[in-house]
């Protein structure tokens, strides 16, 4: 008889999961408190809109491929892919931008023509981080995180030490480029690992290679076209997909999983993968005696940003904005000290607006625009409508004032997300946006780890554990899981 393997969570590391150990034979359950699958990456629709609500930029296409490629698939199979140009534009004043162009040639000469000498040092600075993207690709992140030791090979070793994967990335930044808007620019990426850059170990310009050397893409249909992928790969593999089905509590005896309990009901396990909140699962769906960590713990670490997140339908086209749109024209550093220092809401907050319809017209009727606003906050803080609204005013202020256009007085669709969305939702702890952040000190094994300590056949995969945030790192988190299991 085919061991049972029931997954909590729907997003990509569940998904993937449940996916790979079906097709080594595991009788396979996967259980999403939602009524559509995708976690993070669903997508919902109103008057003609078509809105993703999470992630938005495809990196490391090379990830999904290979995921694909494990089931004979490749990406044309799924959903077309379309390589962004330019990949994404950066406001630092009013008509202060710069685009970012997909072509590395053309992306040096933007540096030069900022900062003489910039281009030779962006091709020093993209040798090194190819170097780190290899090792951190091939070496390290498909590794589950156990202990120190994984990592004790020759090649490793002489890697982190010749290529200062440890540094601060801040200074790795500043040892090539000078420039204000070059550091920003450089600094950028690390925002998706929900750590200030002086946090950060210069093992994530890997970030850098990932985005400007090998490109920004788009999935055509949205980021639920990519979870549709997934899940259809799944069901292919026989898969048991049951929705709005949320978890009440996970069934316990002599230190082993005996199955879930939802609704009165008891799916028996032999094993069980929680691809959703840890710190949920461990203080809500476990009795004490069972939980790794600590109330204490859980709160002594840094984790990721929450967001204020804006869906909006816009009855007119809008000019001077690209597909991905970064304002930068206030402080990163006081707001990353608001996120992560003093945790409160931003005073002159940044902001991110994504116009897929600049991309892709079925996402909004003819002569519309489909646009997602994003506001990285601290996690944890009060959520109310009233702040929503004053936030709402003061980026749709700026946005116009960049745009020179209108814009509020034309939506026609309007929907906000934030810190208590994420709780009641995903059970995302203090509200999370993208899990735990990748502080030097929360990398690799000193992460939450996949394999319970407390009870034998009970694993964790996702955003919280190796390798860290992002759709690549969760769709790795879900092999390396699916790997241990297949193994024990």
């Amino acid at each position: 008889m085919n061991k049972t393997v029931n997954v909590i969570g729907s997003g990509f590391s569940g998904l993937t999961s449940s996916a790979l150990l079906a097709k080594e034979g595991f009788e396979v359950n996967l259980f999403e408190k939602n009524s559509t699958t995708g976690g993070r990456a669903r997508q919902f629709s109103e008057n003609g809109f078509l809105f993703d609500m999470g992630p938005s930029w495809y990196w490391m296409p090379e990830v999904f491929e290979r995921f694909y490629n494990q089931f004979g698939k490749t990406t044309k199979d799924f959903y077309d892919l379309k390589l962004l140009e330019p990949g994404f534009r950066v406001y630092f004043g009013q008509d202060d931008y710069l685009n970012i162009p997909s072509s590395y040639e053309n992306l040096k000469e933007l540096f030069e023509n900022i900062e003489p000498g910039a281009s030779a040092q962006l091709d020093r600075f993209m040798q090194d981080a190819k170097v780190k993207y290899d090792l951190g690709i091939n070496d390290l992140v498909y590794k589950p995180g156990k202990s120190l030791m994984e990592y004790m090979n020759s090649k490793v070793i002489l890697g982190t030490l010749k290529h200062r994967v440890f540094q601060r990335f801040d200074k790795h930044v500043r040892s090539y480029f000078k420039d204000p808007k070059l550091i920003s620019l450089m600094e950028f990426p690390i925002l998706f690992l929900g750590a200030m850059p002086k946090d950060t170990p210069a093992l994530y310009s890997l970030m850098n290679y990932a985005g400007l050397k090998l490109g920004t893409y788009y999935p055509m249909g949205g980021f639920g076209n990519v979870i549709k992928a997934f899940e259809q790969i799944a069901r292919d593999q026989g898969v048991h997909i049951h929705t709005n089905v949320p978890i009440d509590k996970i069934e316990i005896s002599e230190g082993k999983v005996t199955g879930l309990r939802m609704n009165g009901d008891e799916f028996k396990s032999d094993t069980v993968i929680a691809a959703t909140d840890y710190h949920h699962v461990e203080q809500h769906l476990l009795s004490p005696q069972h939980r790794t960590y600590s109330e204490k713990y859980w709160d002594s670490r840094v984790f990721a940003p929450s967001s204020l997140l804006f869906y909006l339908g816009v009855k007119k086209k809008i000019q001077n904005l690209e597909h991905h749109n970064l304002f930068f024209d206030e402080s990163l550093e006081e707001h990353a000290i608001e996120i992560y220092k003093t945790p409160k809401w931003p005073s002159k907050p940044l902001f991110y607006a994504c116009v897929p319809s600049k991309t892709d017209p079925e996402v909004a009727p003819e002569g519309m625009e489909n646009i997602f606003l994003l506001m990285p906050i601290a996690p944890g803080l009060t959520d109310e409508e009233d702040l929503r609204e004053k936030y709402y005013d003061i980026i749709m202020k700026r946005l116009e004032a960049h745009t020179g256009e209108d814009i509020r007085d034309h939506v026609v669709v309007k929907k906000s997300y934030s810190v208590k969305n994420f709780e009641k939702d995903y059970n995302a702890y203090k509200g999370n946006a993208y899990g735990l952040a990748n502080t030097l000190l929360q990398t690799g094994p000193l992460k939450p780890k996949m394999q319970s300590k407390k009870v034998k056949n009970l694993y964790y995969t996702g955003q919280i554990t190796v390798p860290g945030p992002g759709v690549p790192p969760s769709i790795i988190s879900g092999e390396v899981v699916a790997k241990l299991i297949r193994n024990q």
